[in-house]
This record gives structure tokens, sequence and C-alpha cells, in this order.
């Protein structure tokens, strides 16, 4: 990410990728969803499979909301840096070209959140 700054930056920034043991950081955001107002921070290991964030770690993140348990991954919609893309699940990071600080969004269709009422 680079950084506006209006006097010199001249520091490293403290989430580079050496400073994570292996780790890269992957922010991954559900779109619709406003009980979540930003992506996730997560790290992971290169080497992780993309099947396993899905099946391990995003039920721990999103799970609480009523419609994560409704979601089918075979259709859900995903975006890197805000371009389609599409994931196999079986892969891992590294084999998907997933870098660190990368932006993953999804989109569920027919889940859209949890709708106030209309005032």
């Amino acid at each position: 990410m680079g950084v506006a700054a209006i006097k010199e930056y001249s520091f490293e920034s403290a989430d580079r990728l050496e400073n994570f043991h292996g780790n890269q950081l992957l922010y991954i955001g559900w779109d619709q969803h406003l009980l979540f107002c930003a992506p996730f921070c997560l790290p992971f290991p290169p080497s992780m499979r993309f099947g396993d964030i899905i099946d391990k770690v995003l039920p721990g993140v999103f799970g609480y909301h009523p419609d994560f348990a409704k979601v089918d991954w075979s259709k859900v919609e995903w975006l890197k840096s805000s371009q389609p893309w599409q994931p196999d699940f079986n892969k891992t990071l590294a084999e998907l070209g997933l870098k660190h600080k990368d932006v993953l969004r999804f989109r569920t269709p027919g889940l859209t959140g949890i709708k106030g009422s209309a005032s």
C-alpha cells in the first residue's frame, strides 16, 4: 500500500512481510454485510489451501452472522483487488498468486445482510 504523507516518510512499515514469521496478511471482506464494517486482516502461510480458509477460518470470523450458514460457496462471487476472481479451493495461497496484503471480497447472491425496516 502506498503512503501519502505531508512529511518525509523515513521509517519502515511495521506490517511488512518479513515481520510475520513466514505468514502473509490477507484482507477478506463480505460485501453487503454491514455487520462487518471493513475487511478482516488475517495472517496465513502461503502454503495454506484456500479451502482451509473457507472451512476452518471464515466460520470463526463471519459465522455469527445469520446468513453465513446459508452461504453456497459454489455460487460465491469473488473479487481480488476489486477485479472478478475465481479461486480454486484446492490450491494454496501461493499457487493462487495471493501476495502479502492482497484484498479479497466475496458476494453471496441472494444473501444481502441484515436489512433494517424502512422509515
